[in-house]
């Protein structure tokens, strides 16, 4: 694709990086066919193919209008056209910048701009823990979308103590930690069987994804500068890696350098931060052998479906890591249509574009219900609250599962 960059935006690192990504695109159209708002809406522009044409003429200079701005919110950067694509077109980045520069050319009404800040704001902030108890206090009254993103409370059991030679920072994240605390808790322990140990940075909080695919830009990389300057000591005391147990966090980690590769004081620090990056999968499936050896006695287990998130499977690039870990420890993994597409989850996406969001988890439950499991597992909170059905079959983190499985032999 042949791009020619507008004068106002000559000069810009962004705008260059952009032209360089489009430039890759040979216009095959692979991407289509596993894009979950081209199969919905059938407009070329609600898939891969067409937004990059939009983001070609705003580059360009042609008028941006709100239509523009539509079709590229609706996007859910699930990243599919991603693993699709022969050509290596790095859509995730580009659609990134394309945003950026039509809220640039044309800023949102000062009250949409309020409405995203406000909902960072209370994703990431203090108040989102006292929220989510008052919530589950008054649940039985609110209506059916809220109570299913807001699961029932689970304790996170007792956290282990011992000390091991190897080390590990594990990232503490925002929603997570209020929505399912069980979740890190089950990672704690299941490290602890495997002999690492897991380490906390209290200081650190949001992995900065919300408030940069919200268009928060400047402060998404204040999240990553205070995360780098919590973590910092322990990485220079030996931690070996910086672990997610939610996926969606694991593709921002990774994008910690190049988002931080301008910045002279933390351009290095943020490289080594998405070197060390690793989505908790990657740890436990070189542990596969002990981990089969823990759960040898644990007998027939359930039929699990296990929905693997756009994250893990398109944005951090692992595919069947899980599900060979949760095969070793006895699971009985059940085959389903279509799980390359997105839940309709996405980060802020259900809230922002709540009857595109809607459809998608039809469909996929629709898909996973199909194959008859006792019980669904997913690796990323998102998923997990988006797929969590009243009455239907039980959603948990695989984290979780193998948790209960190691320790009750």
């Amino acid at each position: 694709m042949q791009v020619t960059l507008d004068t106002r935006y000559q000069g810009r690192s962004d705008a260059a990086e952009a032209v360089d990504i489009l430039r890759r695109c040979v216009h095959c159209g692979f991407c289509s066919a596993t894009c979950p708002t081209y199969q919905i809406f059938g407009d070329e522009l609600d898939g891969p193919r067409g937004r990059l044409y939009l983001v070609k003429q705003v580059l360009e200079g042609e008028p941006t209008t709100a239509r523009t701005r539509l079709h590229l919110d609706r996007c859910l950067t699930c990243r599919a056209c991603e693993t699709t694509c022969p050509s290596g077109v790095a859509y995730g980045p580009l659609i990134d910048i394309g945003r950026k520069i039509v809220d640039e050319a044309l800023p949102r009404h000062p009250l949409a701009r309020l409405g995203r800040i406000a909902l960072a704001a209370a994703l990431t902030g203090p108040f989102f823990r006292p929220a989510v108890a008052l919530g589950r206090v008054f649940r039985g009254l609110l209506p059916a979308s809220l109570r299913r993103a807001l699961p029932a409370k689970r304790a996170a059991g007792p956290m282990p103590d011992r000390r091991h030679v190897r080390r590990v920072l594990l990232l503490a994240g925002c929603v997570q930690p209020s929505l399912s605390p069980s979740i890190s808790a089950a990672t704690r322990r299941v490290f602890d069987a495997l002999g690492i140990e897991t380490l906390l940075a209290p200081s650190a909080g949001c992995c900065g994804a919300i408030r940069h695919h919200l268009g928060e830009t400047q402060s998404a990389l204040d999240d990553l500068r205070r995360n780098i300057d919590a973590w910092w000591p322990l990485i220079e005391s030996g931690a070996e890696a910086i672990i997610t147990d939610a996926s969606g966090c694991g593709t921002m980690l990774k994008d910690y350098g190049p988002l931080l590769r301008d910045d002279l004081a933390y351009a290095t620090k943020a490289a080594r931060v998405s070197e060390l990056a690793r989505d908790v999968s990657e740890v436990v499936a070189a542990e596969t052998g002990r981990v089969a050896e823990l759960a040898a006695q644990r007998g027939v287990s359930q039929r699990i479906a296990f929905h693997p998130p756009c994250s893990l499977q398109h944005g951090l690039k692992l595919r069947g890591g899980v599900e060979s870990i949760l095969r070793a420890a006895g699971a009985s993994l059940l085959p389903f249509a279509d799980t390359h597409l997105c839940c309709g989850s996405a980060g802020t996406y259900s809230l922002l574009q709540p009857a595109v969001s809607q459809e998608l988890r039809s469909r996929k439950l629709a898909a996973l219900n199909a194959a008859q499991p006792e019980l669904i597992l997913s690796a990323n909170i998102g998923c997990i609250t988006q797929l969590a059905d009243e009455g239907g079959v039980p959603v948990r983190h695989w984290i979780e599962w193998l948790d209960e499985r190691i320790k009750n032999p």
